[in-house]
């Protein structure tokens, strides 16, 4: 199925994730700048640097990717997601295993955070199933299902709730296009170039094969911010899917 990110240049649909400390992060941001759109801010960044940090690379230029997986009661999640928009951040992720009614609050309040912004409302993600996890690592906390199945069905939970979308693996970014429509936000991690390294990582896919797939964006960690050449290895990328 396509999608309303279809037209949209393959740079300002890639996210980079800056899974450092801060003084690599912003050196990094600095590197990239003029050639990425997206950085993506996860808890190891965050918590080290709070709420700062997003806006030392929104003033650099940047859109940010917090990625703090929201998940508690939804009172909590609406006051942090509230938090999250007033920082900033343009895209904000949470657990849909938290529940319908936690992402209908953390929607609000991201809403509520976001009112008066000129770049519009943050994007409201739900986490579906880790990358990191496979079919016995779910058993062995009580899901009986695979992960494609569970994945699914967490998806229809998101799109239900009124979300912008969800985030998982490339492989099932096709299942949830279906699922949730041409409008969703489908952000794929776990996207590795041709010849990287898996890491840890179990459900892995090429960028041009997420993006065939259905992706909105992808996020790309290592294979970009470890790289010799961050920048090169970016635009390689970014040629990959050319």
């Amino acid at each position: 199925m396509l999608s309303i990110f279809d037209e949209i240049p393959a740079r300002e649909r890639i996210i980079v994730a800056l899974d450092c400390p801060r003084d690599e992060a912003l050196s990094l941001a600095d590197d990239l700048r003029g050639h990425a759109i997206w950085l993506k801010v996860g808890m190891t960044l965050y918590y080290a640097c709070g709420p700062s940090i997003v806006s030392e690379l929104r003033e650099k230029g940047f859109k940010v990717f917090l990625d703090l997986k929201l998940h508690d009661i939804p009172h909590q999640v609406r006051g942090a997601a509230e938090a999250a928009a007033r920082s900033g951040a343009d895209m904000l992720t949470m657990h849909v295993s938290g529940g319908s009614a936690m992402l209908e609050a953390g929607r609000q309040g991201a809403l509520a955070g976001s009112e008066g912004r000129s770049e519009g409302d943050i994007v409201t993600l739900g986490i579906t199933v880790l990358t990191s996890m496979d079919e016995p690592a779910l058993a062995s906390v009580g899901v009986p299902r695979t992960p494609e199945e569970q994945v699914a069905l967490l998806g229809d939970v998101a799109k239900r709730a009124g979300i912008s979308g969800v985030v998982a693996s490339p492989r099932e970014a096709a299942a949830l296009r279906s699922i949730m429509g041409d409008r969703a936000y489908i952000v794929t991690p776990g996207v590795r170039p041709k010849g990287s390294e898996k890491g840890d990582q179990s459900r892995i896919s090429t960028p041009s094969d997420a993006f065939c797939a259905g992706a909105s964006h992808i996020v790309v960690g290592r294979p970009i911010t470890q790289a010799k050449d961050p920048v090169q290895a970016f635009e390689r990328i970014c040629g990959e899917i050319a």
